[in-house]
């Protein structure tokens, strides 16, 4: 009975794989991201706006109409694609599923279950400077975001 209790600490530990480069992203450079989104997509636009880089979603090449899609199906049957701006910097990717309520699991911590991807990639030198899939409660992942984001920054 107590080998669960033992494992479920080791098993909420592997929930996130990063792997980054530390004092890479000079403040206030432009930052090309995709447009919409779940809450991650949402909340990395935001984050890297409040700390005063330049968010840009670019302008769109074509477009179709869809309704209730999810972004990986939509990416595969349409042909939408953003041109990015000349002096983009870095690029944000984001991949997402569909938040999941877990009122049991996240009571206390934003009680939406989160599942993504994220790469920040620096265009200039071509190298990703950070790779992160995770799945977590919604505050503890923002809250993560925010720490790498503050490795990531170059020191003043």
């Amino acid at each position: 009975m107590k080998l669960p209790i033992i494992l479920l600490p080791l098993a909420l530990a592997a929930c996130n794989y990063v792997t980054m480069q530390p004092n890479t992203m000079d403040h206030g450079a432009k930052v090309f991201a995709d447009r919409g989104g779940f809450t991650m997509r949402r909340e990395i636009k935001d984050e890297l706006a409040a700390r005063g880089f330049k968010v840009a979603v670019g302008t769109m090449r074509s477009s179709r109409e869809y309704n209730g899609i999810d972004d990986d199906e939509l990416d595969s049957i349409t042909n939408d694609s953003n041109a990015i701006p000349a002096d983009t910097k870095y690029v944000v990717r984001v991949r997402e599923r569909t938040d999941v309520f877990m009122p049991y699991w996240c009571p206390f911590n934003g009680w939406w279950w989160w599942r993504f991807t994220v790469s920040i990639a620096d265009q200039e030198t071509g190298k990703e400077l950070l790779a992160w899939s995770g799945r977590g409660c919604a505050n503890s992942s923002i809250r993560k975001l925010e720490g790498f984001l503050d490795q990531l920054e170059k020191k003043k």
